[in-house]
């Protein structure tokens, strides 16, 4: 069965109280492992601030304790409840906690992120006095389980014995919805709704480009290569680091910027990869920033080198900010990017350095046209607004569960064939 990306859905008599103009907004609980600085994580912040706060009432469980993000999602009102999991599995006071808070607020809707706050959604939906819908959204691709931790290896197969228990599953892209139906998991709820940008933050910014040069101490024109993400193997910042090892024989005065949890100096691994390489010179290691939107416009190039993906925010972040990328075939990237981009195959640094090189070669006036286009091609199909007006569809849809009246909701959230 092919996933659904914008279908109409019917929308019918809510579940718990009517709702009208003047009625309390619907009360939508969110369950993820942790409030960390990463993609999905961030893109359930993104929601929070972007979404109709008179029509959705939103809190957070994070099954976890701490996490970057907690202090910014209480700063918008929202309620943030920790399970206090230290370990692997959950303990009876976690299970009382998350008892108590769903009884609590009564949630019309559960929304689960990435697995386990998937299976604890799961869980807390059989804990509730009402009956909520329950949605899962899952946020990464699945090429093998051999790329997986045993135990999420574990949890992704639990998932899929029961994947027809949620009302809905959300995938980021039509790749990711795919893999997991070939790996068991139901396809009758499937949907497809990709991230979607803030392209007012993520802008072009010649003050960006200037800012991040000084701070490197190169010149105004020096030619910047980046790659933006946590290291994680399947980000491959070995592909990355070697294509620039081949870029670099023929053009030494190159720099590649590489930002990120855990891409600094105290990462031996990587430290050890880029001496043993021999581009000591040639590379700059920032770390993980806030601010990440003036890194990404500094930048000439954005590379995303990864063997598997979801859907990578920084790829779109970076056509936001009109910056050209290569990127490697993953996911749905290729339809992501069109013809704004450059695409090499995964796994393949030669490939990769080649269509580096190209973009190189080409000049910055047809890299600033190439940027221009690609920014055009987010605010036409990926914005925040968009996104965010997809999830509220589908909440509104597991809020009206029963037949009775004529109303619909548009998945798309602003007409169809959006995609």
């Amino acid at each position: 069965m092919t996933p659904k990306e914008d279908p109409q859905l019917a929308v019918h008599s809510p579940r718990g109280p009517e709702q009208g103009s003047t009625a309390a907004p619907w009360r939508i609980l969110h369950i993820i492992a942790d409030l960390s600085l990463a993609g999905a994580e961030m893109k359930l912040y993104k929601l929070l601030t972007t979404s109709n706060r008179q029509r959705f009432a939103h809190t957070v469980i994070s099954m976890r304790d701490g996490g970057v993000l907690r202090a910014q999602i209480e700063a918008l009102g929202i309620a943030v409840h920790s399970l206090g999991i230290r370990g692997s599995l959950p303990h009876p006071a976690s299970i009382r906690t998350l008892a108590r808070v769903v009884r609590k607020i009564e949630p019309q809707v559960i929304h689960g992120w990435m697995y386990h706050g998937n299976l604890a959604a799961q869980a807390a939906a059989a804990l509730a006095r009402n009956k909520p819908g329950v949605l899962w959204s899952i946020h990464q691709s699945l090429y093998s389980f051999a790329y997986e931790k045993r135990l999420t290896a574990l949890v992704i197969r639990l998932g899929a014995r029961l994947s027809r228990r949620p009302d809905k599953i959300v995938y980021v892209s039509r790749t990711s919805a795919a893999q997991h139906e070939s790996a068991g998991y139901s396809a009758a709820q499937s949907l497809v709704v990709p991230y979607g940008f803030d392209t007012e933050k993520f802008a072009p910014s010649e003050q960006a480009r200037e800012a991040l040069r000084r701070e490197l101490g190169l010149t105004k024109d020096a030619l910047l290569i980046g790659m933006i993400g946590r290291y994680h193997p399947v980000k491959d910042h070995a592909n990355f680091l070697n294509a620039a090892t081949q870029i670099v024989k023929r053009r030494p005065d190159m720099r590649f910027v590489l930002c990120g949890r855990g891409v600094d100096q105290s990462n031996a691994n990587l430290a050890q990869l880029i001496k043993s390489l021999g581009l000591e010179p040639q590379v700059c290691l920032l770390g993980e920033r806030r601010e990440i939107q003036t890194i990404m416009a500094a930048l000439d190039l954005v590379v995303s080198s990864s063997y598997s993906e979801g859907f990578p925010n920084v790829v779109g972040e970076a056509m936001s900010c009109a910056v050209p990328c290569v990127v490697t075939a993953v996911s749905d990237l290729p339809d992501v990017v069109g013809t704004t981009c450059r695409v090499a195959p995964p796994r393949d640094c030669a490939a990769l350095a080649a269509a580096i090189e190209e973009l190189i070669d080409a000049g910055p006036d047809y890299r600033r046209t190439l940027g221009n286009a690609a920014r055009a091609r987010i605010i036409e199909r990926y914005t925040l607004e968009k996104s965010v007006a997809r999830y509220e569809a589908v909440y509104e849809s597991l809020i009206y569960a029963e037949p009775g009246t004529e109303q619909n909701v548009l998945l798309s959230g602003a007409g169809a064939g959006d995609l």
